[in-house]
């Protein structure tokens, strides 16, 4: 699991400095203000939650079943929230209306809540050395 959780966090740090330098080069140009910030704030929870998986990949005081939960909702949670604002963010240019995805935005959000959450519990539970 920590293989696989590791080699996920690189990819995902791989495509948001893409992103990021898409967006920051050649979307500055193309998008108003607000959508351009958007964009950057999908590129910016996907590059924080790389660091979770990181971290996660590396730690051996949660169980494995603890990983996998955290891991499960942080990849949902990227591809949801991230991925529905680069959507979002770019439609004036693609000229595809993706307003109808808007609504797993949120549930995004919350998946990476409830994967910090999860962490949360496990660490409240670790036993003191």
């Amino acid at each position: 699991m920590n293989k696989r959780i590791l080699i996920s966090a690189a990819i995902l740090a791989i495509v948001a400095i893409i992103l990021g330098a898409f967006g920051a080069h050649k979307l500055k140009e193309l998008l108003p203000e607000h959508s351009l910030n958007a964009f950057e704030t999908g590129v910016r929870y996907q590059m924080y939650h790389v660091f979770l998986l990181l971290f996660l990949g590396v730690f051996s005081g949660v169980t494995e079943s603890i990983k996998k939960k955290v891991y499960r909702f942080t990849m949902v949670g990227i591809l949801f929230f991230s991925g529905s604002i680069y959507l979002l963010s770019t439609s004036s240019i693609t000229s595809i209306d993706f307003s109808a995805i808007g609504i797993i935005t949120p549930i995004g959000g919350v998946l990476l809540i409830a994967a910090w959450g999860i962490l949360l519990r496990s660490f409240i539970n670790l036993k003191d050395d």
